[in-house]
């Protein structure tokens, strides 16, 4: 894995990026975090052969806090610097992995056009804009509010990272959390609550993205009922899938359970891409 940087309009963005073929699948951290969640996605045998890439987002990891806080730190803005950043990578179609944050993100994406060939939702429920969205998605605890403060002391920073990665996980990120720009949180929770962005529901009940849902069934923050109670237009494998015993980062509490499901995922979009091309020739040539 190499790691690069990417001038945005925002600033600059840091990334890790393999020599890897193929459709590119593209990872997207949660609040307060970092790329360094996908670790275990990385040190698979399959991530030295297939393209990926993981980004900091702005005003998170290694990249810089956003040039233009009030525009960059929504779903929107987040969303249209990294559709800024792949397109200096001339990626203009990849598969997303979203976690969180990264989840939503993937979904304004995918709202503002970017063609992705599949979607994973981790830990991230696809909601209607506004607080009453909000609500239905989410359960609104002491823990989630975190998410939306400038300012963590140390207390909430350790519990907020137990509370997102599991407590064997939570000390590696303490650094990680401190440093994120406090306006990135404050700001998010401010543009989720004025309804900033595209209907995430629509998104995945009206086109045809491929939709991977996989949550742990200790999950904090997300509804799981109502991540299953959506009708999904493409929702893969015709269900939900939940990880038993983990909580709202799968990918990083149980790895050896998590990777099976995405490489099956991610070898399932390639393969409809592939025949889907495949028809289209086969009319052309007709």
């Amino acid at each position: 894995m190499l790691s690069r940087t990417i001038s945005t309009s925002q600033g600059q963005m840091a990334f890790l990026e393999n020599s890897g073929s193929g459709t590119p699948v593209v990872f997207i951290h949660g609040n307060s975090t970092c790329r360094d969640v996908f670790r275990h996605q990385f040190e698979t045998t399959w991530a030295t052969t297939q393209h990926i890439i993981a980004i900091d987002l702005l005003g998170h990891g290694q990249s810089d806090d956003a040039l233009e806080p009030q525009q960059a730190y929504t779903i929107p803005g987040y969303a249209a610097t990294l559709i800024e950043a792949l397109r200096s990578l001339n990626i203009t179609r990849a598969a997303l992995v979203g976690w969180s944050l990264g989840g939503h993100i993937s979904l304004e994406m995918v709202g503002q056009g970017f063609e992705a060939s599949g979607v994973m939702l981790v830990g991230a429920p696809p909601i209607r804009r506004g607080i009453l969205g909000m609500v239905r998605g989410f359960r609104i605890q002491r823990d989630l509010l975190l998410a939306t403060k400038s300012v963590l002391n140390a207390h909430e920073i350790s519990r907020f990272a137990r509370v997102c990665v599991g407590e064997k996980h939570a000390a590696r990120f303490h650094d990680t959390i401190a440093r994120t720009d406090g306006r990135a949180r404050q700001i998010l929770g401010r543009g989720l609550i004025a309804g900033l962005g595209v209907d995430q529901r629509w998104i995945v009940e009206k086109l045809s993205t491929p939709i991977a849902a996989v949550n742990g069934s200790e999950e904090p923050f997300a509804r799981l009922d109502y991540v299953a109670s959506i009708s999904y237009r493409s929702l893969w494998d015709h269900s939900c899938h939940i990880i038993d015993g983990v909580g709202h980062a799968p990918f990083l509490e149980a790895p050896e359970r998590f990777n099976p499901l995405l490489f099956r995922f991610l070898s399932d979009i390639n393969f409809s891409r592939i025949d889907n091309t495949t028809q289209q020739q086969s009319c052309s040539d007709a």
